[in-house]
């Protein structure tokens, strides 16, 4: 629910500060211009630093108070995206987002995105990575059927099948910000297992909003996707899923492979359009991990997290 304005200085560094001018409430972002390190408003011209967001000058004032100031997120630049720390109390920043070495050498360049929005909280994005048991079914059948998941089953795709095997664990410190899911994807025609479909898939998830998915093939070489989560209001959330690939490798190859992800991601957006999130599942035994997960996702809430208004029993609503 918040409004920001995000501006590159005339010294290559990018800021993001409140986007409301505290003057008069003008959005610095609808209009604004740098100038120098600052950000103009375009009501009247105020100038705000983007390094601690004092303002540095008023066209038609003699003084500048010194309590004029627009508030400034901490935010850095790293794997091709501008990412912004957000804290509900405030709290700075208490781990940095690592960054992916072959795509800052440019070993591996962009070849794609796809961006969704998807009506959900936010856990249950994460939260799918631990939910092993709805790859086996969710995503067995043929990327060939769509993500249509009338038609995911239909007979005529029948004759091929994905097979999925995952394991979902927390690091342990100084990392435990951070989890790991291994995938090992193979595939079937009419039965028979064909090797040139087997992939790996190591997906790191960092923080509750960011996740590196390094995908190994035997012969395709080596890419990552990285998918960001934003959310935009409590119940809906942005999703990005970036690709960056071999650059001796044919772009049509990571454009396939996006194109299957999103098949895929798709399904499960259709299930988490439509569903409810539930603090008291009804789980069993071999839906461990989906409690592991939960503990574990707890880390990024604290006392004055947004919380769901409680639902009422009955139809008194």
């Amino acid at each position: 629910g918040e409004q920001l304005a995000v501006f590159r200085t005339q010294d290559g560094q990018a800021y993001v500060v409140d986007a409301y001018c505290p003057h008069l409430g003008a959005n610095l972002a609808a209009g604004g211009r740098v100038v120098g390190n600052c950000i103009e408003c375009p009501f009247h011209g105020w100038q705000f630093r983007g390094e601690d967001g004092k303002c540095t000058r008023i066209p038609y004032a003699e003084k500048v108070p010194d309590f004029a100031r627009v508030r400034t997120w901490p935010s850095c630049e790293v794997n091709g995206m501008l990412l912004v720390w957000y804290h509900c109390e405030g709290v700075g920043p208490t781990w940095a987002v690592p960054e992916q070495r072959e795509i800052a050498t440019e070993e591996w360049v962009f070849r794609g995105q796809t961006e969704h929005l998807v009506d959900v909280h936010i856990q249950e994005i994460p939260e799918n990575g631990a939910d092993v048991a709805h790859l086996s079914f969710l995503h067995e059948p043929a990327i060939l059927g769509g993500s249509d998941l009338r038609y995911t089953r239909a007979k005529l795709w029948d004759f091929m099948k994905h097979i999925w095997k995952a394991e979902w664990r927390p690091e342990p410190e100084p990392n435990e910000h951070c989890s790991r899911l291994l995938v090992q994807h193979a595939a079937t025609i009419f039965g028979k297992r064909v090797s040139w479909m087997d992939l790996t898939v190591s997906a790191r998830q960092v923080g509750p909003g960011l996740v590196f998915l390094i995908f190994e093939h035997a012969f395709l070489g080596h890419g990552i996707i990285l998918q960001t989560v934003t959310p935009l209001e409590p119940l809906l959330q942005n999703v990005v899923h970036k690709i960056y690939y071999q650059k001796n490798i044919p772009a049509i190859i990571p454009k396939f492979i996006l194109r299957a992800e999103c098949i895929q991601f798709e399904r499960d957006i259709t299930i988490w359009n439509n569903k409810q999130y539930l603090p008291k599942p009804l789980l069993v035994r071999e839906d461990a991990g989906i409690q592991k997960h939960r503990r574990w996702f707890s880390q990024f809430y604290s006392e004055k997290s947004r919380r769901l208004p409680a639902q009422k029993e009955g139809l008194d609503w």
